[in-house]
């Protein structure tokens, strides 16, 4: 996630700023569906704000339906994949197409790392 800027004298305080700039992030594509954020703390101290700060906005952008915090696993972009309002049938495909990429990645001895370089650019080649 590219860092944010807080314009401590901006009119909007810094919670609604990175409200804003997450939202803003997301509708231009900078951040895509079940992309992680950063934690509060980690956002809160690249930024130098209290955690409280940060907490809100990740709160507000919660409520808006914007992310969706998924307890100690962290908070992510939401999809309408993977979160649980899909599918039963679209989720259950897309765990098995995923299961059975990791099945043939491992028997030809790929790393995680690797996978996710293969996959990321077959898909932003378009391929599928």
């Amino acid at each position: 996630m590219k860092l944010l800027s807080i314009d401590p004298g901006g009119e909007s305080p810094p919670y609604d700023q990175i409200r804003m700039q997450i939202a803003g992030m997301i509708v231009d594509g900078d951040l895509k569906a079940g992309e992680k954020l950063p934690t509060v703390r980690q956002l809160a101290a690249d930024l130098g704000l209290a955690a409280n700060t940060v907490a809100r906005a990740y709160r507000e952008l919660e409520a808006d339906g914007v992310i969706s915090t998924q307890g100690r696993r962290g908070t992510f972009v939401r999809s309408a994949l993977l979160d649980e309002g899909a599918s039963p049938k679209r989720r259950s495909e897309a765990q098995a197409a995923a299961a059975a990429l990791a099945a043939t990645a491992r028997s030809l001895g790929l790393s995680l790392a690797e996978t996710t370089r293969l996959v990321e650019g077959a898909w932003s080649k378009g391929a599928g």
